[in-house]
């Protein structure tokens, strides 16, 4: 009897929803895609919550999901660095502040050697990519979201999980939003290159504490039309979609940016922490019978909305 006393005691200490530390998944691929994986494990890490690392291959769960995030694509190498003169830029702007002291120089530098340095990890990192439809993958994010919305759980997409996130509530995507940049190009790179405006009012205004901010550019296709409940909160001037959420759920939160690569940046920080907070609120969490059960069954149907045609323009 003692025995089977201590394996109940076990299993409940396994599955115990923690308020102190919560755990939150993270998705991502296969293959590729491990610098997103550190990064974002890191900004949770700081936020206050235990991440862990979700993909076809290792669908685990055991320790229970108090909140979820549904990451990136493959890491992808922007095509071009932004700032590839950034020692000149540095220069510049250090010219425009001359009272700054040595320390507040040091620390200046220190901040624009940052991008080179992540742009080399990432490559470092990087691994042949493979196109098209990642079928696995798709099936399984897709019945994380359905389980974290059917127990009400605290939910970020980053970029392709955003698109995701959308296309689950039934919207449209933009295959390719170059048409949007015809006085410029479509930048890519890591380091804060547009700006974005928020909606007064909007989730994601209240956890970042602003309606205008700078974020980095790493995508090709953005939402189209709106899911059931999904609102479009943010974009950018010439109205891409930037960010995403539900109308009705507690949390459900998408960006088209990625907040994990600017952890030394405070305002994009405060999502993280956001998510974390709201996961210790949680009186339900995802259970590992609970994904295997799920995986079990069926694709879901939305998987068609993502191989259709959704648009050029």
């Amino acid at each position: 009897m003692d025995q089977e006393n201590k394996r109940m005691a076990i299993l409940k200490q396994q599955h115990k929803i923690n308020r102190g530390r919560p755990t939150i998944g993270i998705t991502g691929p296969d293959k590729g895609g491990e610098a997103a994986w550190l990064f974002t494990a890191f900004a949770v890490l700081l936020a206050g919550g235990k991440p862990v690392h979700i993909t076809p291959a290792r669908p685990r769960t055991a320790d229970g999901l108090q909140a979820l995030i549904i990451g990136g694509g493959a890491d992808v190498d922007p095509c071009t660095y932004e700032r590839e003169h950034f020692i000149d830029s540095y220069l510049q702007e250090t010219l425009k502040h001359p009272h700054k002291s040595f320390w507040q120089r040091i620390g200046h530098f220190t901040r624009w050697l940052y991008y080179p340095a992540l742009f080399f990890v990432r490559k470092l990192l990087s691994r042949k990519l493979t196109f098209g439809l990642d079928r696995a993958r798709d099936h399984l994010e897709l019945q994380l979201l359905d389980q974290a919305v059917k127990k009400d759980l605290p939910v970020m997409g980053i970029c392709r999980g955003a698109q995701l996130l959308n296309v689950y509530f039934r919207g449209t995507l933009y295959q390719r939003i170059d048409t949007f940049y015809t006085e410029e190009p479509n930048r890519a790179s890591i380091f804060p290159v547009k700006q974005v405006f928020i909606q007064p009012g909007s989730k994601l205004e209240k956890v970042l504490g602003t309606r205008q901010l700078q974020v980095n550019a790493l995508h090709k296709q953005a939402v189209k039309a709106p899911g059931n409940g999904i609102e479009i909160v943010a974009r950018e001037p010439n109205e891409v979609v930037q960010g995403i959420e539900h109308s009705t759920l507690d949390y459900m939160i998408g960006v088209q940016w990625h907040p994990e690569y600017l952890p030394q940046k405070k305002i994009h920080r405060r999502l993280f922490q956001a998510l974390v907070q709201q996961a210790r609120k949680v009186s339900q969490q995802i259970e590992d019978h609970d994904l295997q059960d799920a995986l079990a069954g069926p694709e879901s149907d939305v998987l068609q909305h993502l191989e259709a045609p959704t648009g050029k323009s």
